[in-house]
């Protein structure tokens, strides 16, 4: 992932820096060109296979993530197939990264990889780049999602990793049985 050959934009790299030195725990990409709510792993595991399912070993919370933003959009939580998104209407309005397209390099795969932050991509809407007069419309089909999606930061396990004398541990690493992505106490 960001291997040698590839080249980091200077942005990539600030942005990078700044995941980890902030212990964020979800985040979304916003994008636009369809109506879908995507998780990792995006870059399948087979990088000859299109459209494979590649998840992570967080595939349950992954879509429990990307369901509570998708179940709070007005336009994706429509059942009509005939609609902008209604390919993913079976869905739930949500699917693997992968398994809809592969790629690679992509922030929601560097984020679970490197370092403790959930990250699910939005896609807004089907036109890639909307007028400026659709924005508007846009942000109040997204708004309730968004806060939605952002309550999610209290779902799962938080609290203080300390030692005998209640000092905080930093980079300790908390680890849960079945799930083989062990994640780190911030600062």
């Amino acid at each position: 992932f960001f291997t040698s050959g590839f080249q980091v934009a200077p942005e990539t790299k600030a942005v990078m820096k700044w995941l980890r030195s902030i212990p964020f725990v979800l985040s979304a990409s916003l994008h636009g060109g369809e109506l879908v709510v995507t998780y990792p792993y995006d870059y399948s595991r087979h990088p000859m296979e299109e459209k494979m399912f590649s998840p992570t070993p967080d595939e349950k919370v992954f879509k429990m993530l990307a369901k509570a933003y998708a179940d709070a959009h007005p336009v994706i939580s429509d059942r009509s197939e005939l609609r902008c998104g209604g390919n993913f209407v079976k869905r739930g309005g949500i699917i693997n990264g992968a398994e809809w397209y592969s790629f690679t390099g992509g922030m929601a795969d560097f984020n679970y990889l490197h370092t403790n932050c959930f990250e699910i991509t939005v896609e807004v809407g089907c036109e890639k780049f909307p007028l400026e007069e659709e924005l508007f419309t846009i942000w109040h089909e997204n708004k309730g999602a968004l806060l939605n999606y952002m309550e999610m930061v209290h779902r799962g396990i938080k609290g203080i990793v300390s030692d005998k004398f209640g000092n905080p541990i930093k980079n300790a690493r908390i680890s849960v049985r079945g799930i083989q992505h062990d994640v780190t106490t911030g600062n």
